[in-house]
């Protein structure tokens, strides 16, 4: 009987098995359930990142000795990322907990498996970690250059007690960073910022300030030119009242006045200056070194200062101020008298009074390049026919529009009317 009972329970054997492993077998029989459990070994196969957190691994990588730290070793030393960062984590829909994602993969000495989270997220507030997306500027606020600091606007400068700024503007002129050395601390690294500020109605000022970190430097130069504003008188509020060059350092400017309608044609810095004290319409040339930004803004505000209105040039000198337009054929304009009701009786010759140059110190005028009309010999033949044939209309479309202006330029149909052959 032991044969055939052995062959019984051998066919009525059932194994559970996990990958090659044998767990345990049961043998049944009627009415009996033997089990059969077999040794087996598990081993752990957890890797080091498991027991080593993420801010010890970062100090193996940027971490600095103490020695080397005073020595400078440290300064180029690299920085912790978060390397999750822009990575969308969260527990999904589910609600699952992911170890090693969402989740530790070891509390104490327990392992960590994928269970249901007990903490229901939100729907529509589900936590995610996104890029942070830089703030979207327009076109016409961006500056001279992208997204630079240099010719954006920063607002109003702040109210001083009771005071408010209201329609002032401040734009940046220059922002840099600078350095000096101490003898304690080493070198010690600051930002220069220069801004202008006014309402653009003759009202401005400017400063330059300084402070380790931007914002500040910002802040302090706005505030600073706030408490040094300065009224610029305009000719008839669009313009100067005559010409001058003001030299500062190694830059001389050269401002030249100019009738409604022309614009702003000169560097872009002053063209940041004439926005912000109201100019609309002048010719500004700048010589020497364009690229000291402080000395080209000293050099603007001591001219607007300093230039004279025509009552004060009648009073000065004694004599009626007129002026001549070209839209107004040259017919002389009385413009200012002298305030003492009488002209002085001495007698001076035109060249001591040459407007336009009478306020260009040391006989300096401006460099105007003149294109010589013989130099298209140079260029190719056809070039040089050209040239000829437009020769001879030469400055009509300028005439035509002054007789249109005055009221001189004939109809289409008398044109026409003279156009034809004579009988």
């Amino acid at each position: 009987m032991a044969a055939p009972l052995l062959r019984l329970f051998l066919s009525k054997t059932h194994s559970i098995k996990r990958g090659n492993q044998l767990l345990f077998d049961t043998v049944k029989n009627d009415g009996l359930s033997l089990p059969i459990v077999s040794s087996w070994s598990c081993r752990d196969y957890s890797s080091f990142v498991s027991r080593i957190g993420g801010a010890s691994l970062w100090d193996s990588v940027t971490g600095v000795s103490n020695a080397g730290r005073k020595r400078g070793r440290g300064k180029n030393a690299k920085r912790r990322q978060d390397l999750n960062f822009g990575q969308r984590i969260g527990q999904g829909k589910a609600g699952m907990v992911f170890p090693g994602l969402s989740g530790p993969t070891l509390v104490g000495n327990q392992r960590i498996k994928i269970h249901k989270s007990s903490i229901k997220e939100d729907d529509g507030k589900k936590q995610a970690v996104t890029k942070k997306q830089k703030e979207r500027v327009p076109a016409l606020q961006r500056g001279y250059s992208g997204r630079k600091f240099p010719g954006t606007s920063i607002g109003a400068p702040d109210p001083i007690y009771d005071y408010t700024f209201e329609n002032f503007d401040t734009r940046v002129l220059e922002y840099k960073l600078v350095s000096h050395m101490t003898g304690n601390l080493g070198r010690r690294m600051r930002i220069s910022a220069l801004v202008v500020t006014g309402n653009k109605n003759g009202l401005a000022g400017y400063a330059v300030g300084k402070a380790p970190m931007g914002k500040a430097a910002l802040r302090k130069a706005k505030n600073m030119a706030a408490q040094r504003l300065q009224y610029v008188e305009l000719y008839d509020g669009h313009t100067v009242f005559h010409n001058f060059a003001v030299r500062e350092g190694h830059t001389t400017v050269f401002v030249q006045k100019m009738p409604k309608g022309f614009g702003l044609d000169c560097h872009r810095v002053i063209k940041t200056l004439c926005e912000t004290i109201g100019i609309q319409d002048l010719h500004v040339k700048v010589e020497g070194r364009t690229s000291n930004i402080q000395n080209m803004v000293k050099a603007f505000f001591r001219g607007l200062m300093e230039q004279e209105s025509h009552q004060q040039l009648a009073d000065r000198l004694q004599l009626h101020v007129v002026e001549y337009r070209k839209e107004l054929s040259d017919v002389p304009i009385l413009v200012a008298s002298p305030s003492q009701g009488y002209t002085r009786l001495e007698s001076y010759s035109e060249e001591a009074f040459d407007f336009d140059n009478m306020y260009y110190k040391d006989g300096k005028i401006p460099l105007k390049k003149v294109k010589d009309p013989m130099a298209v010999h140079k260029q190719t033949e056809g070039t040089w026919k050209h040239f000829l044939k437009q020769h001879k209309d030469r400055n009509q479309m300028q005439a035509r529009y002054l007789r249109q202006v005055h009221g001189l330029e004939i109809s289409p149909e008398e044109l026409k009317q003279r156009m034809r052959p004579l009988k």
